[in-house]
């Protein structure tokens, strides 16, 4: 028996039916295709699928969606909302960082709700906030290079959403 799910995706309110076991994985991806994110491994090892739940950084892939009722979801989509390329998209781009660009989505994820709370973060920090997602093409050290120049202000400022 399925169960209707209302929540606010990348600001829009929204509403779908979901089953009792779904993921929010499942059912952002499979019900209403945002296919910025990817399943790679479906346990929450690889941070393919990150999103922003609630202004924080989560692995949709472990979160069960009935859970997820009246929350704040934010994809990679979010990012880029009113066409303008976010700070971290711009750096990424600049720096090389994306190769095959499966990791990609759950990288800007997975940095963008970092930087939100972090103030002037050393390259430790920055590595321990990515150390949920797996990147297998590169040694990650365009990535580290990426977020640092958008955290040390040469991208400018970072835009204030409704996360």
């Amino acid at each position: 028996m399925g169960q209707i799910l209302t929540f606010k995706l990348n600001g829009a309110d929204t509403e779908v039916l979901i089953n009792g076991d779904e993921t929010l994985l499942d059912v952002l991806r499979g019900r209403l295709s945002i296919t910025s994110l990817k399943c790679g491994c479906n346990h929450g090892d690889c941070g393919a699928c990150t999103i922003h739940l609630n202004g924080r950084a989560a692995k949709a892939c472990t979160v069960l969606a009935a859970t997820a009722t009246g929350a704040r979801v934010n994809t990679l989509e979010s990012l880029f909302l009113g066409g303008d390329l976010h700070p971290l998209q711009k750096a990424f781009i600049d720096f090389n960082a994306p190769q095959c660009g499966y990791c990609t989505p759950g990288m800007l994820m997975a940095a963008s709700a970092f930087l939100s709370s972090a103030e002037n973060p050393s390259e430790p920090e920055i590595r321990e906030a990515l150390g949920g997602n797996l990147c297998r093409c590169t040694g990650y050290n365009q990535y580290i290079e990426a977020i640092m120049a958008v955290a040390e202000g040469n991208y400018g400022p970072l835009p204030k959403r409704g996360a």
